[in-house]
């Protein structure tokens, strides 16, 4: 007895078709589909990885300009290698000078300054080191020097590395004691198998050379990228945030055009947390931009680290921030009822005022960095919303008021911090401007008013 292992598909009209053959076309043209939209979907990932690199140059071109650079300073250091005369008299060792341009330039003229000087000085030290070296250890024999040898590869790397966990030589020097420690050990371990040390030394201590000063070259003289402009940028950018997120506070939760709308998702409850993610680029900035000679409105030994002191009180100002806007939304969508209207009124206009105040005060800061002129002293910047803080405060000082509007007085007590927080924030730019020789606002417009007659 036969068995029909024919499937019977129907073809919805009440008929059927042998299954195996409709299966067998259905996975076909699936196959076929799945092929035909592959170079449409290989195009669609090649034109988004296109705008997404078209609006990495369009967001900061000078990214595009530092690419160029690079290969700039490569082509030329190339040269050492292809001209037949330069690669003569500096060997093998003019490939140094590549691999110095490789690791050396980076985006900002205080980065590259930094590691090409760390770089240079320490090969120099090192080299020298390591001929000592080897001079004292040759005169032990030849089984006697490889002990030596190992013996002082052992201490100069073990007190090198361990001068890195050092606070201050990590901040500044760590590149460079890398590269002491790096050098040291080629040249100490080398001279054991080269007879001509002294020369392997000295060409290569100059191809490497010859390499940092083609990256200060490209990074100085074609498109700089300053680490103090940035670092400057920086702070009026912290300021504006913060400014703006106390604009919002007193549009948005307690001026007349207030709403009983969600905050939640609001844009001025998020831009304080760029502030709070600030600190790695601050410290780098500030660290790159000590290198760089004095340039533009910047001196050369101008108070970079003012800015980080800044840059501290701003964090501190935005996890201020962060409390408040977290409370204020947890108390709307907890809707508590107000016990006290009139007193709650009154305490939200305070906090309106304290907001708005504030937030002028560090609009002026701002301003006053960015054009590099002395702001008004602190104690009349924030008066308005010091003196509104004093007046909250002596009114919350009864129990029972307390009592009657609680939720409001804990939102008035975190915009109360803040003042006093802003209030430090205005002595430290009046510090910043005092050591930076800010001009005074007065002079300045005097000279204008002087250019335009003329």
């Amino acid at each position: 007895m036969e068995v029909d292992h024919q499937i019977r598909v129907s073809d919805g009209n009440g008929e059927t078709t042998a299954g195996h053959g409709a299966v067998g076309g259905s996975i076909f043209a699936r196959c076929w589909q799945r092929l035909r939209s592959v170079p449409v979907e290989l195009w669609c990932r090649v034109a988004g990885f296109a705008r997404k690199v078209g609006r990495i140059a369009r967001e900061d071109p000078r990214r595009v300009a530092h690419s160029l650079k690079v290969g700039l300073a490569l082509t030329l250091v190339s040269v050492l290698y292809y001209v037949t005369p330069l690669f003569k008299g500096f060997g093998v060792s003019t490939l140094w000078a590549v691999l110095t341009v490789v690791v050396v330039m980076e985006y900002t003229v205080g980065g590259t300054l930094s590691k090409g000087l760390n770089r240079a000085f320490a090969t120099l030290v090192a080299g020298f080191i390591a001929v000592g070296a080897h001079q004292i250890a040759n005169r032990c024999g030849a089984q006697g020097e490889p002990i030596l040898l190992g013996i002082f590869v052992f201490l100069l790397a073990s007190a090198a590395t361990f001068s890195r966990f050092i606070p201050e030589i990590k901040a500044k020097y760590d590149y460079g004691v890398t590269i002491f420690i790096l050098t040291f050990s080629l040249v100490a371990v080398s001279s054991y198998r080269v007879e001509e040390l002294i020369q392997l030394a000295h060409q290569r201590f100059s191809t490497i050379v010859i390499g940092v000063l083609t990256c200060l070259c490209t990074t100085i003289f074609v498109f700089p990228v300053w680490a103090g402009e940035d670092l400057h940028k920086l702070a009026t950018a912290n300021l504006d945030k913060l400014a703006q997120f106390l604009e919002g506070m007193e549009s948005e939760c307690f001026g007349e055009k207030a709403t009983s709308e969600n905050l939640e998702g609001k844009p001025f409850l998020q831009v304080y947390k760029s502030v709070l993610n600030s600190k790695a680029t601050e410290d780098s900035l500030s660290n790159f931009a000590k290198w760089e000679p004095g340039h533009g409105k910047f001196g050369f030994r101008h108070p970079w680290s003012q800015y980080q002191k800044l840059g501290a009180l701003c964090r501190q100002c935005a996890n201020s921030m962060e409390a408040l806007a977290s409370y204020v939304i947890t108390l709307q969508k907890s809707q508590y009822p107000e016990a006290n209207p009139e007193l709650t009124l009154k305490i939200r206009t305070a906090c309106g005022e304290m907001s708005s105040h504030s937030a002028k005060a560090l609009r002026e800061l701002s301003t006053a960095i960015q054009t590099m002129t002395v702001p008004p002293p602190a104690s009349i910047t924030m008066s308005a919303a010091i003196k509104v803080a004093k007046g909250l405060r002596n009114e919350l000082s009864e129990d029972e008021a307390l009592l009657q509007a609680m939720h409001v007085a804990v939102t008035a007590t975190l915009l109360s911090d803040l003042v006093t927080i802003i209030v430090k924030i205005a002595e430290t730019v009046d510090n910043l401007a005092w050591h930076a020789h800010f001009k005074n606002p007065e002079k300045t417009q005097k000279d204008i008013v002087i250019d335009i007659q003329s």
